[in-house]
């Protein structure tokens, strides 16, 4: 299978910039699987596509204030601005706070190199380097005391890590759109999209037609938005993400089964949870366990009967698992119609529910 075979031509101006006015204001694309058609509707249509026993199933992922610029001493005695992405947070000795961060420049992250914050609550030290870039750097207090807590710190300094397709500095307003209605649990730094579509209205009326709903967490991390640069796609590596599916979300998927309901996924990342639970031996605990796991065709899915998703980029591994879903070329032909009627893509774009 080859990574060229998932490529499509899209126009600029179809990227989003911006969200829609409001959240179920965005266009939903209805594709069927087996060849059954397309259907155009808004997403606040999206409850006249669901059953009665139907379990939708969300991430409650909360996204992070990531993004962050710092200020690093050179060699040569003077100074020079730093943009530090926090990735994930790693075990410490408190009160010091470990991250691993990709930075740009990465070469002015040497080991030892202190870092300094317009907010000076906080600041850091390259700990340690690791691989593909990544660099650990150690967070410590200034004083003791009155020193406000590192979430605290970091709401203050950081900003929303839009994806870098959307061509500008983030705004007030993202704070509150890049995040989902089911957002709880902080540590992605990026939005699992398609949940960015619901708002309470939506989720009424799909209760009022016996739609039940669950949640899983999966941590987004920005391996999410790299392409797939291998000629054969398995030869590709996707970065681990940390997921649980809580021991509630287990009962509710397995009572969905046994009564006839669908499972559907609300994201690519719950994909991705449900899919690797199962194969995890589908435990029980609701611990947190890492996943790699690559769905691209052929995929045999044990858990997801339908999903929602944005529209992904092209040759992504993201687009490899909704081609694994509906097909292949029936992907690649609703994106072409999507193209042509004017469908805003990625993260602040319109939908796609696959049935």
């Amino acid at each position: 299978m080859k990574t060229a075979d998932f490529d499509y031509i899209l126009p600029p101006d179809r990227i989003a910039q911006h969200p829609a006015a409001r959240r179920d204001d965005a266009r939903l694309l209805v594709l069927r699987r087996g060849g059954a058609g397309l259907e155009h509707a808004r997403f606040r249509d999206l409850p006249r596509y669901l059953r009665p026993g139907d379990l939708l199933v969300a991430n409650d992922t909360r996204v992070i204030p990531a993004r962050t610029f710092a200020r690093v001493r050179r060699g040569d005695g003077g100074e020079r601005d730093v943009e530090v992405l926090l990735l994930r947070e790693e075990p410490a000795v408190p009160p010091e706070r470990i991250w691993s961060v990709l930075a740009r420049p990465a070469r002015a992250l040497q080991p030892g190199v202190p870092l300094s914050f317009t907010d000076a609550a906080w600041h850091g030290r390259v700990h340690a380097m690791g691989e593909r870039g990544v660099r650990r750097i150690a967070f410590r207090p200034a004083a003791a005391g009155a020193t406000p807590s590192f979430e605290t710190w970091l709401s203050r300094v950081g900003h929303v890590p839009l994806p870098p397709y959307i061509e500008r500095s983030d705004e007030p307003e993202d704070r509150e759109r890049y995040q989902t209605v089911f957002a709880k649990d902080p540590g992605s730094v990026a939005a699992p999209t398609a949940g960015l579509h619901f708002t309470d209205a939506v989720l009424a009326a799909a209760r009022e037609r016996g739609v039940s709903f669950a949640t899983l967490t999966l941590h987004v991390g920005p391996g999410t938005f790299r392409p797939v640069a291998t000629e054969n796609a398995e030869d590709h590596v996707l970065d681990a993400e940390a997921y649980r599916v809580p021991s509630e979300t287990v009962v509710a998927v397995r009572r969905a089964k046994e009564e006839g309901g669908r499972v559907i996924a609300v994201g690519t990342t719950s994909v991705r949870s449900l899919e690797s639970w199962t194969r995890d031996g589908r435990p029980e605990d609701g611990a947190w366990r890492e996943t790699s796991l690559f769905v691209r065709p052929p995929f045999d899915f044990t858990v997801v009967d339908a999903m929602i998703t944005n529209f992904h980029l092209p040759r992504s591994s993201l687009l490899m698992l909704v081609a694994a879903f509906a097909g292949r070329d029936q992907t690649l032909a609703a994106y072409e119609t999507a193209v042509r009627e004017g469908y805003r893509f990625y993260s602040y774009g319109d939908a796609t529910l696959i049935v």
